[in-house]
């Protein structure tokens, strides 16, 4: 976890924020200049290695049809294949809700209409990085800059990020599940220790999917095809073994094709991964923004793969994402992550 993150404490839900340099309080940002402001100064951890972030505000679509403007581009290049996410940033005293889901609407348009617009914007911005790029369009076999930059823009589907200083439940909902494309969220909220500098929360983008290999590991996204559940034993009794499903967790939309295993990690005492299933279809549970995961076969044991006290990896207490290969091969959890 990075130092800036470390630095805020959350003492219990009652919003009580300390640290030896003093108290922590919430320092909303009053424009969103301010948002993007932070943003640039936290980009290296906030998107991680091989992300480049363009601030850049120019206007896309087609003369006489929709015509926005976008707060950004990122270009993710450690992804399979080199991808764009349009960025939108937004304060949530905005009412983001309504205004975020139409921005994200008319981007989609904008884009389709005028890939090649929004090509020369991207080229323009990067001529000074042009060194970077090439290097990212050598790793992934293509020809050039232009030819990576045709990759993201015309080859690839439309993707955006929304960087946001607070994520309610109803937003995150509405995100998830309204539209056809890939939509990735970051919340960024400002925090002041006393009467320091501000200090910054966020957890980095794909931090969650990064988090499959191990720390010095370089992940190729398109190989994750396991998500690992936490349960207490009386729970993984009786859902995971008992009705061959897990229910009431969240997975990100844009992993659902790829998910063809789901293994259950049970707590302490027994503190280790015991089963694993193979993953018939991921729907919604009920209505509560959750899914179920039904499996196509009972569950059957594997290892099973302990927790290392005192190794690198912490007991999972959420969802995480791993490798059916590693998994396999995996004899404690620091093998598997």
């Amino acid at each position: 976890m990075l130092e800036r993150q470390r630095i805020i404490l959350y003492v219990s839900s009652m919003s009580m924020k300390w640290t030896k340099k003093g108290a922590c309080t919430s320092f909303d940002f009053e424009l969103e200049a301010d948002l993007e402001a932070a943003i640039l100064a936290v980009q290296s951890d906030l998107f991680g290695k091989d992300r480049i972030y363009l601030d850049i505000k120019k206007k896309i679509g087609e003369k006489g049809g929709q015509r926005n403007i976008p707060d950004g581009y990122l270009i993710h290049l450690s992804a399979p294949r080199p991808k764009l996410y349009t960025v939108e940033n937004e304060l949530w005293k905005h009412e983001p809700l309504r205004h975020i889901a139409v921005q994200i609407l008319q981007f989609s348009l904008s884009f389709e209409s005028s890939p090649r617009r929004v090509k020369k914007i991207l080229m323009d911005a990067l001529q000074q990085r042009a060194g970077a790029m090439q290097q990212g369009a050598a790793r992934h076999n293509l020809r050039n800059l232009d030819h990576l930059v045709e990759v993201q823009v015309v080859e690839n589907d439309f993707a955006a990020l929304v960087i946001i200083d607070y994520l309610d439940e109803e937003l995150k909902l509405v995100l998830e599940k309204k539209f056809q494309f890939t939509v990735e969220v970051l919340e960024l909220a400002r925090y002041q220790i006393g009467q320091g500098e501000p200090a910054y929360f966020f957890e980095p983008f794909l931090a969650d999917l990064t988090s499959a290999v191990g720390p010095t590991e370089t992940l190729d996204i398109s190989t994750i095809d396991t998500v690992v559940v936490p349960g207490d034993t009386d729970g993984v009794q009786d859902c995971f073994l008992g009705e061959d499903r897990w229910y009431q967790i969240r997975l990100r939309r844009s992993m659902h094709p790829q998910i063809n295993y789901i293994a259950a990690y049970q707590t302490a005492p027994v503190s280790a991964i015991t089963h694993i299933a193979p993953v018939q279809s991921i729907e919604p549970w009920k209505e509560t923004g959750k899914l179920v995961v039904n499996f196509s076969a009972p569950a059957r044991p594997i290892g099973p793969i302990p927790l290392v006290k005192g190794g690198r990896v912490n007991a999972p207490r959420d969802i995480r994402y791993a490798i059916r290969q590693r998994l396999d091969a995996a004899q404690t959890l620091d093998d598997l992550w």
